[in-house]
């Protein structure tokens, strides 16, 4: 029963207009205002300042400015091996494996397509059949930078206009095809292995999502249609090394990792609900055979 009152509720609650005022207010520049919120929220939720490379509420002139934080050089190394996949970002892997044909699972009872996540574009998603995912949930006291997997040129960018329904993993068990109902950026990269897509879902309160290579921010509900910058043709395409930074999410949300069949294999100690972090070991791609 509350879990049904709390759908509701998101039902019911301007998701977009909540997640533009955050954005306001988490750029407030007033130094009681920052100083308050970024104490409590250390506080509340448990925030790790070590790793951060300024750990003062005073070093930052808004709470996005803290919540976007830096981390130390070294804080998160990458494997030994150099062609190891490493997670995109810190935070709880919510589902990882390999898709049934067009499908993958959500959470425990729901699945969604890899159409759906990627916009209804089928030649885009074709090539991500039966390939390896996974998805990685950030906590609101987590780091909320995400870097790349693998190493990879930028094919084409995709904002795909949604909902914002939260993703914490009630609602997660609770909507079907959450990631695909919401609002979320799709990136697609050439790498050594073939195409890698890394899937950027905002979510309640994420008042926009970053790039390392746009102009500008992605705020929520910029339209209702989709949009698609194709960068194949594009000399200046962004080729982004393996553990670079990618993105960034203002406020929280969910990462998704997808490779073509049979170019990837996750470790056998990634599982459901395990704790990961930037430049951890996931997996080891599988090159085509020459010929």
């Amino acid at each position: 029963m509350l879990d049904h009152c709390f759908i509701l509720l998101q039902r019911l609650l301007p998701q977009h207009g909540l997640s533009r005022i955050a954005y306001r207010v988490s750029r407030l520049q007033w130094r009681w205002w920052r100083r308050r919120v970024i104490a409590w929220f250390i506080r509340r939720y448990g925030v790790d300042m070590a790793p951060a490379e300024r750990d003062s509420w005073e070093d930052f002139p808004h709470f996005n400015a803290f919540f976007t934080r830096a981390l130390k050089p070294g804080a998160r190394p990458m494997p030994p091996q150099p062609d190891a996949i490493v997670s995109p970002a810190d935070g709880v892997v919510y589902e990882v494996g390999c898709a049934e044909r067009n499908r993958f699972i959500q959470a425990k009872g729901r699945d969604y397509t890899v159409d759906s996540l990627l916009g209804g574009d089928k030649a885009l998603a074709a090539p991500f059949y039966d390939g390896p995912y996974i998805t990685v949930y950030l906590a609101p006291k987590d780091y909320h930078r995400v870097h790349m997997p693998l190493a990879g040129r930028l094919r084409m960018m995709r904002y795909i206009p949604g909902r914002l329904f939260s993703v914490n993993q009630r609602t997660t068990r609770a909507i079907p095809g959450l990631f695909a109902l919401n609002e979320r950026l799709v990136t697609v990269f050439d790498t050594e292995v073939g195409p890698m897509a890394v899937v950027l879902v905002g979510a309640m309160l994420v008042s926009a999502i970053e790039t390392v290579w746009s102009d500008g921010i992605i705020r929520p509900g910029q339209g209702n249609r989709p949009r698609t910058r194709d960068y194949s043709a594009d000399e200046r395409a962004p080729t982004l090394a393996r553990g670079q930074e990618m993105g960034r999410f203002n406020m929280g949300s969910t990462v998704i990792v997808l490779l073509g069949r049979g170019r990837a294999c996750w470790t056998h100690e990634i599982t459901a609900q395990q704790v990961v972090r930037v430049g951890q070991l996931l997996g080891v791609p599988k090159r085509p055979s020459p010929g």
